[in-house]
């Protein structure tokens, strides 16, 4: 690669992960606000968490549609748009007093943020070589770990100094930042895209995406990623809660424990991508992954009222478990489906389950929790991973043949 040529990568590189980075920060700033949402309105924790479980399911539709656009149109486009809209709907969110109208707003910033991920998929990989995507994605999910770890800093800031409003109001101006950057930028970067077959030849050839998921296996892979989706979204929703309530801790404390898990998460996306460099293969390094998450769990759940360090240790490995998974099924699994033309549709189609899971989670956890208290919950979550596993397991050899050809 000629230096210019490493020059426009690197700045796409970058320009992804800052794009990607905006999103986090932009979207679980009420996640991390939560708990003090819920204090300041004097609402119940499940009230508070429908506009998470809009925002997911509307997410997690908005992948879909999302998907089919950045296959049919500029990506650079809707994700410019996405970020525009995105910053406007957190503008909205710090004026409004309104839980209901709150979780409207949410649910659209759902649809916004689905924008982003599938086209971003799709600049990666037509326009990076396999070493740069596997770099793109490794450094890109490492840019989404350190947006929650600045969420998980900035939101209890902005509690102390001036309240759960302006929670909203600095990622804004961020993402409006953001976007002019993308904007103008990204054009500049664009390498010539890789020779692909016109989506009528694939359809002829009968590779649409309902036969490309039965040809693959890809049903139990979707259900671990639903899985991996409720483990890594509900635990990171619900840890304040956890903590404020089994250890008495103050809101802005218990909010910023939760900084530990993206910061494991760092760590645990690196170790991920040496274990299936070690293990040559995405789904046998997701299986070990959930099996340690599920050791995890059994932990917390035997162990977890010893005390605070014993359950934020067990939580942080189940959450990293989770971000490396992601990594693995999510980032880069999509790159396989260049040859058929479908990386951005199929990235939205995958990402859109974890939301399923996520969405699943943020309501399912609160209302388990404050039914059965948080011990039966935390035993939830040992069986979620042990399914996880199971699901990945049992299609190990059919994915590396699929992944063989589609190398």
């Amino acid at each position: 690669m000629t230096k210019s040529g490493s020059k426009r990568t690197g700045l796409l590189i970058f320009l992804c992960c800052a794009v990607y980075f905006t999103s986090y920060l932009t979207r679980h700033n009420y996640a991390a606000a939560l708990v003090e949402i819920v204090r300041d309105m004097k609402i119940d924790k499940e009230t508070g968490s429908c506009a998470l479980t809009g925002m997911f399911v509307t997410y997690g539709v908005g992948q879909l549609l999302s998907g089919w656009l950045g296959d049919r149109f500029s990506p650079r486009i809707v994700i410019a748009f996405g970020v525009f809209a995105t910053s406007l709907c957190n503008i909205g969110m710090g004026f409004l007093s309104d839980i209901i109208g709150m979780t409207a707003l949410w649910c659209v910033n759902g649809f916004a943020q689905a924008m982003l991920w599938p086209p971003l998929v799709r600049i990666m990989a037509e326009n990076l070589d396999d070493r740069d995507y596997r770099k793109a994605s490794l450094l890109v999910s490492i840019a989404a770990s350190v947006g929650s770890i600045a969420v998980y800093l900035l939101v209890p800031a902005c509690i102390a100094v001036s309240g759960w409003r302006s929670a909203f109001f600095v990622p804004a101006l961020i993402g409006v930042s953001v976007a002019f950057v993308w904007i103008f930028l990204e054009r500049r970067c664009e390498l010539p895209m890789k020779t692909q077959k016109s989506d009528n030849a694939r359809v002829a050839d009968g590779h649409g995406v309902r036969h490309i998921i039965h040809a693959t296996g890809l049903v139990p892979i979707i259900l671990g990623i639903v899985l991996q989706g409720m483990l890594r979204d509900g635990i990171t929703t619900w840890m304040p809660a956890y903590i404020a309530d089994n250890y008495s801790f103050g809101t802005d404390m218990s909010i910023l424990t939760t900084v530990v898990l993206p910061i494991f998460g760092i760590v645990s996306i690196s170790a991920a991508s040496l274990l299936q460099k070690k293990v040559g293969s995405d789904l046998t390094a997701s299986t070990l992954l959930f099996g340690l998450a599920c050791l995890s769990g059994v932990i917390l759940r035997l162990f977890g009222q010893t005390g605070a360090v014993v359950s934020v240790v067990c939580m942080m490995l189940i959450t990293g478990c989770m971000h490396g998974i992601n990594m693995l099924l999510i980032s880069r699994l999509p790159a396989y489906f260049a040859g058929y033309g479908r990386v951005s549709t199929m990235s939205g189609v995958l990402n859109a389950f974890t939301y399923v899971g996520s969405a699943l989670s943020s309501y399912g956890f609160a209302a388990i929790s404050e039914r059965r208290g948080w011990e039966f919950t935390t035993g939830i979550w040992a069986l979620i991973a042990l399914f996880g596993t199971l699901c990945c397991g049992s299609v190990i050899r059919r994915w590396n043949r699929f992944a063989k050809k589609g190398k």
